[in-house]
């Protein structure tokens, strides 16, 4: 096992229906199979992340395959900066950051045909009991991506999809050779919705982003226009987005009832960590 013990960061031990450090704090897994790695002494709220209603939308959307462009795009990416480059027979790690319910891990692990070991981390207790009922093979875990329960230079690939997180736990995390994949919205991305809801909308940043102690070695811009005739559709994409904190009752069954023209814009970057900022000794 790769995780270690969020308590006393000791590796942790898998001993039947549990996992346990040399400290002898213990986590048994869920029947799904996934292993909570959040104590209750570090939580913000009592039941923080993604709520169920909101999981099930997303879910549902993505289900659908309106982001499917995306999350080929991005195992694209997996594979050639990863995969190709393998020179062992042993299987790379990989951590789908904030993985929600399991979509895009899942995907990516059918995706890479068993020559990286998937796991996937979200904060949302929903979220993680879907993604390991959907995707049996990776093993998930519920915890916080500002304190990542693993050893350092766990990870050749991490996948962050449209996830806050620490910078400082990516760079002890990731191995030195690894890479980091993250998507971010783009310009116009969902512009539409903005319009509705603002009266002077402003378009996201084009900037390229920067994260703490990471070089960029590539970006690039996906985006499309999709229509959305379902209304089904449209609700689940509006529950899933922080726009639904945003939208009125009214305005939400008015976008319903015809269909919706939207611009998915995702900006895609990948990263490794920048060694010329890596103190050396004196």
């Amino acid at each position: 096992m790769l995780f270690s013990c969020p308590i006393c960061q000791r590796p942790l031990l898998a001993q039947q229906a549990s996992a346990r450090c040399c400290n002898n704090h213990c986590f048994d897994f869920a029947k799904e199979g996934y292993l909570n790695l959040l104590p209750v002494q570090k939580k913000n709220s009592i039941d923080p992340g993604d709520n169920k209603a909101m999981m099930q939308a997303r879910r549902d959307f993505l289900n659908a395959g309106h982001y499917q462009p995306l999350a080929c795009q991005v195992s694209q990416l997996i594979q050639d900066y990863c995969v190709q480059d393998q020179a062992t027979a042993q299987p790379w790690q990989g951590l789908d950051l904030g993985c929600g319910e399991g979509y895009y891990s899942q995907f990516f692990a059918e995706q890479s045909s068993g020559k990286i070991d998937w796991h996937g981390l979200d904060i949302s207790k929903a979220a993680i009991r879907s993604a390991a009922k959907r995707a049996k093979t990776i093993q998930f875990c519920i915890a916080s991506a500002f304190d990542l329960p693993f050893p350092a230079h766990s990870f050749d690939i991490i996948t962050r999809i449209y996830a806050p997180s620490s910078a400082s736990e990516l760079a002890r995390v990731i191995k030195p050779s690894g890479h980091l994949i993250t998507v971010s919205p783009g310009p116009r991305h969902l512009f539409q919705l903005k319009q509705v809801i603002y009266q002077t909308p402003q378009l996201h940043s084009e900037q390229a982003s920067h994260i703490e102690g990471f070089k960029r070695l590539h970006s690039q811009q996906l985006a499309q226009q999709i229509t959305l005739s379902n209304a089904q559709d449209i609700n689940n994409l509006l529950a899933m987005t922080p726009f639904a904190y945003k939208l009125t009752e009214t305005q939400k069954q008015a976008l319903t009832q015809q269909p919706l023209c939207l611009d998915l814009d995702f900006k895609i970057e990948v990263f490794a960590l920048d060694n010329s900022q890596v103190a050396t000794p004196a």
